[in-house]
């Protein structure tokens, strides 16, 4: 593919955006294995064809269409796309026919660069000779990514409630790998099972996630839990354990982090990661909150119309955090007799944590907010470290590593920055041995916060 290096900007208001997907094949780039695959089922579930895109083969695409300056994930989800387009190319006799596909890429507003994303990757397809007709769609944290415009107003809905679903379950289902793969009697056996257990949780979204049957998904969920926990060697003693936070792509692509929590793992240490579902309670949290601030401010005002538009806005922001909260809960309330698995963090709570010793506001819209709260959190319920992941330069995660390492310090709890953009790091596993060392002394004098970690479930 030879590029042609003129831009015209005013392309880009043209196959980006709120796209209709009907008819289309939606192709969803790989942050986290599990994710994306009942994410695809869900569509498919909807009537929507949708793959997962196969991630960390296009790298030296990736590379060759982005200067260094952007954010690492950039560079790999073009990588992921660019790669899709030359295999269906090269595989397919009749040529790849990108005017099929849609190219599913969400953004955020704030000062991080994952907002242009989309507009960047949107002027590298243009600029390659048939990959104009390659649309992109661009849910936006701006309206709390609402899919209005991508599916028909009648399933736009149900679809988002089914969506939001499969990341709870893809966040349970790594949370039991992590819970599970320390103590597995022998090695690998985790790994296969997950597999498995991704197949099926994914015929579960495909059959049930456009009806609502939440409770046939929990069902499967269930047998699967129960068959993880013979995986289990009980004879294997508790391990210390360690906290992930940081930047949502770097901690949960493998490939991007250099299997950091496989190689926490081999050091000896248990792992919880942030969630993924986190980032997106935490959108509707915050625009709850804007919608509160506003509110405030068009009453001191005595502006009718934006007291209109804020108390519409809290009361369909409001309602959507109430039933991510409910479908969460749900979720991890039907795991919890089975297997001590953590939950997840309340987003509500996690601004308390941050804001009561006033180290950070939530009015700084950016990771920063949670990563800071979550690390907080961690040290309270007595993890023995934490580790914070983000893309060399990005500015939410040192803005974390600045505000949390002192308090880390002061509070003998192991702390550990790993920024990463693609290069291999001659130092990076001493590092990590030696944070995992630092860990298990941690451990040793301290325990961990008891038998078990019960985080506040949303």
């Amino acid at each position: 593919m030879q590029p042609d290096n003129r831009y015209d900007f005013q392309e880009l208001n043209s196959n980006l955006g709120k796209i209709n997907v009907k008819g289309k094949t939606v192709l969803i780039p790989e942050m986290n294995r599990i994710g994306a695959h009942l994410f695809a089922a869900t569509f498919r579930g909807f009537g929507i064809n949708a793959e997962a895109l196969e991630t960390n083969k296009g790298c030296d695409l990736g590379r060759q269409y982005t200067s260094g300056k952007e954010c690492y994930p950039c560079q790999i989800t073009l990588g992921d796309i660019l790669h899709f387009a030359e295999e269906k190319n090269r595989l397919d006799s009749h040529g790849f026919k990108p005017e099929n596909y849609v190219y599913f890429l969400p953004e955020a507003s704030g000062p991080c660069r994952f907002g242009m994303y989309n507009k960047y990757q949107r002027m590298v397809l243009n600029s390659i000779p048939g990959l104009s007709k390659l649309e992109i769609v661009s849910p936006t944290t701006v309206d709390g990514y609402s899919l209005d415009g991508m599916l028909e107003k009648d399933k736009a809905g149900d679809f988002r409630k089914a969506g939001y679903f499969s990341f709870v379950i893809a966040d349970i289902l790594d949370r039991l790998t992590w819970r599970v793969r320390p103590y597995e009697k022998e090695k690998g056996m985790t790994n296969e099972f997950i597999k498995t257990a991704m197949n099926t949780m994914e015929d579960a979204f495909e059959r049930y996630g456009s009806q609502g049957r939440f409770d046939k998904i929990l069902s499967r969920l269930t047998g699967i839990i129960k068959g993880a926990k013979e995986i289990i060697d009980p004879a294997i003693p508790q391990k210390p354990l360690v906290g992930i936070v940081g930047e949502i792509f770097l901690r949960m692509h493998t490939g991007a982090n250099q299997d950091l929590i496989l190689l926490l793992e081999k050091h000896g240490a248990e792992v919880v990661n942030a969630s993924m579902t986190e980032w997106i309670n935490y959108i509707t949290y915050n625009k709850l909150r804007e919608a509160r601030e506003g509110l405030r401010f068009s009453f001191k005002q005595f502006k009718l119309k934006g007291l209109h538009t804020c108390l519409k806005d809290m009361a369909g922001f409001g309602a959507s955090l109430l039933y991510q909260e409910y479908r969460q809960k749900q979720a991890y309330n039907c795991v919890a007799p089975l297997l001590d698995l953590p939950g997840d963090h309340k987003i509500s709570h996690l601004r308390h944590a941050v804001e009561k010793d006033d180290l950070y506001s939530f009015q700084l819209i950016t990771e920063t907010c949670i990563s800071v709260a979550a690390i907080l959190e961690y040290a309270r319920m007595g993890f023995n470290g934490v580790v914070n992941v983000y893309p060399l330069s990005c500015m939410p995660g040192m803005a974390t590593s600045a505000v949390v390492r002192p308090v880390m310090n002061e509070s003998r709890i192991p702390y550990l920055d790993t920024p990463y953009d693609g290069t291999s790091q001659p130092g990076r596993e001493a590092a990590i041995r030696t944070f995992a060392y630092q860990a298990e002394q941690h451990f040793r004098q301290n325990g961990r916060g008891g038998e078990s970690i019960k985080m506040s479930v949303a």
